[in-house]
């Protein structure tokens, strides 16, 4: 049957995917040096990565087809299809659904505990510290330093072999996708992606605006007034 090419991935879900890249390898660069120079940076590299996975989210519910969770989130018979090689569908397969869900769940972990954190060696204050206790800013610490970057390390490498497993091993060519937004397919009934118009993408984007300014302080209390200096008596 001939191939025919289908638009599966909508701009914003490609900006989305190539922004998460550089931005989770920014922070993974600076988050070395976060008691120096670097704190500040890896702080709004932080926010930016909120943004990002807050406009995902809801991208997931108003987005193109593809793009929604309904459409991708495996249930256990595509599971099954997938593995006796029974399933032909456009998008992510399965497996490769998992991979994405996991990766958007640890990379939102990892970012949330930073926000609770303690600043190191006092270079920066992480946003929400105010909002939580000394014993549970150093536990949300010692997790996002010391643990949580290796979980998400080893997911993206997870999900970059199996990129590499498709492209040497099956043939398929996972990447061009997105960055053209289009795959091949030889399925006839095969649809183009559909929805995901400006509307949605107006108001993901100002929810994203949103959680980044409560993620950044927005809604803490304000710091309690400096007392008052008095002039001496003499």
């Amino acid at each position: 049957m001939e191939k025919r090419l289908v638009k599966v991935w909508d701009i914003p879900t490609r900006l989305f995917h190539w922004l998460l890249v550089a931005l989770v390898a920014a922070a993974f660069l600076t988050g070395f040096d976060v008691g120096g120079s670097f704190g500040e940076i890896h702080k709004t590299i932080g926010l930016a990565v909120v943004g990002l996975l807050a406009f995902r989210i809801v991208w997931g519910f108003v987005g193109s087809t593809y793009a929604r969770f309904t459409q991708f989130v495996p249930g256990p018979g595509r599971v099954f299809a997938y593995l006796r090689g029974q399933w032909h569908e456009l998008g992510h397969n399965p497996l490769g659904a998992f991979s994405v869900l996991a990766l958007l769940t640890l990379t939102l972990i990892q970012v949330v505990s930073g926000l609770f954190a303690s600043g190191e060696n006092g270079s920066f204050t992480p946003p929400l510290n105010a909002l939580v206790s000394s014993a549970t800013s150093d536990a949300f610490t010692g997790f996002h330093a010391r643990f949580g970057w290796w979980l998400v390390a080893a997911i993206v490498c997870l999900h970059v072999a199996s990129i590499v497993f498709y492209a040497v091993v099956k043939k398929h060519f996972l990447l061009p996708a997105m960055f053209t937004g289009r795959a091949e397919t030889d399925d006839a009934d095969a649809q183009d992606a559909r929805g995901g118009g400006w509307l949605a993408f107006v108001v993901a984007v100002v929810i994203a605006v949103a959680v980044v300014w409560v993620a950044d302080g927005g809604l803490n209390p304000p710091p309690p007034p400096m007392p008052e200096q008095t002039a001496p008596a003499w």
